[in-house]
């Protein structure tokens, strides 16, 4: 909070309120120009998973209505949306706790169902009620109307599926905003620790997925969360005037997280006195990632989420090695995994002027210090020390694991 504080007392910004002057504007998208007759401004963040998305969407949800009347629109897509902002325009505090899906990360909404709408699709269960995808966009254009802000933000990692589905919804999305300046920022993490904690998720989810160590890896490497380029080239190619900007994971964390970086790497000037950032999305301590990955292979999934949700609650207590330093791949698998990545970096060093992009790759090469089934057998050894799991079934699971 201290950095973004600082940060914005950098980059200046006011307080006072816009008032639109609102002109007519077209019916399929944003006019040509504002009001004021500069060009909108369009900043699309457009991913990866797992890089301090959800912090950043969750950090612009709950100052929506202050960035707003500072012209930065963060638009809603739903009613529920609409409900929020209309209650913190009008003073009435937000929730307690972590917002409401559709609200934090209203444009992972409106991608899965430019999605499912292209494809004859669905949207994920957790999104919940959303409107078609020509009242999400319409909804899009009306706050833009009736704000008339000079900065409008998207941000949605689920964007970073687009140019491997289905490339021709970035030249939908690009066109609903005629006329505007483009950015379009990616951040992207080196591909062990992206892969491990990407795995982490999935596990989350209650996937069934293959070790890393094994086969995992291997099912990966055709798609956008091993190919960056096959996330990224489309967006280049359908936006060629746009600013790109491709950030490093390593980088975003060392200049204070992906809210501080996002202001200032796209030179956001934010009013004063905006709710603090937030850390969402939580990552599974790498300890526990094998008897969750068994637990969803083998139980139905309601006593797989049993067995997870009891682990996150038992991991402070089961002092197991520290996430970051188990090995999850083996020297084999990494020494394959970076050989195959190499062209990934080289490609995405080019569009930005250099030979490579990760400038620590050849790090990826070594294993970690603590290798996963040696903390594995530790987990089971110390989870016979703590109480028993309160459904019977997870108990019995774990026990038959102990025991082999």
């Amino acid at each position: 909070m201290k950095a973004i504080k600082r940060l914005i007392r950098q980059v200046g910004g006011s307080e006072g309120a816009r008032v639109s002057t609102g002109s007519a504007r077209s019916n399929t998208s944003v006019s040509r120009q504002r009001a004021s007759g500069d060009p909108l401004k369009v900043i699309l963040f457009i991913g990866h998973h797992k890089v301090g998305s959800t912090s950043l969407q969750d950090y612009l949800a709950r100052n929506a209505a202050a960035l707003s009347r500072a012209g930065i629109l963060y638009p809603f897509v739903d009613f529920e949306g609409a409900a929020c902002m209309a209650a913190a325009a009008a003073g009435h505090p937000l929730p307690e706790g972590s917002l409401p899906i559709n609200i934090r990360e209203p444009h992972n909404a409106l991608a899965f169902r430019m999605l499912a709408e292209h494809k004859n699709g669905s949207v994920p269960g957790y999104h919940k009620r959303l409107p078609a995808l020509s009242q999400m966009l319409h909804a899009i254009r009306q706050q833009v109307l009736y704000s008339d802000p000079h900065t409008v933000i998207l941000a949605a990692e689920v964007f970073a599926n687009f140019n491997a589905k289905a490339p021709e919804l970035i030249a939908q999305l690009r066109d609903q905003f005629e006329g505007a300046e483009f950015t379009v920022v990616a951040t992207l993490r080196r591909i062990d620790e992206y892969l491990a904690s990407w795995h982490g998720q999935r596990l989350k989810f209650g996937h069934k997925v293959a070790p890393l160590r094994g086969k995992g890896v291997a099912l990966y490497t055709d798609g956008i969360h091993f190919d960056y380029r096959l996330m990224i080239e489309g967006w280049l190619k359908a936006m060629p005037e746009a600013r790109i900007i491709l950030r490093d994971y390593a980088e975003v964390r060392a200049a204070g997280g992906s809210v501080v970086d996002f202001i200032s790497q796209t030179g956001l000037q934010l009013p004063a006195g905006l709710a603090p950032e937030r850390r969402e999305n939580d990552s599974f301590h790498r300890g526990v990632y094998e008897l969750a990955r068994r637990g969803n292979g083998a139980m139905v999934d309601r006593k797989a989420g049993l067995l997870r949700q009891q682990l996150r609650k038992l991991t402070p207590q089961l002092e197991l090695p520290p996430s970051h330093d188990i090995e999850l791949f083996g020297a084999d698998v990494r020494a394959h995994m970076v050989e195959r990545f190499r062209p990934v970096d080289q490609y995405l060093g080019e569009v930005m002027g250099r030979s490579s992009f990760f400038t620590d790759l050849d790090a990826a090469l070594e294993p970690l210090e603590w290798d996963e089934m040696e903390v594995y057998a530790q987990l089971l050894s110390k989870l016979k020390t703590l109480p028993a799991f309160e459904d019977d079934k997870v108990a019995k699971f774990v026990a038959r694991l102990q025991a082999e």
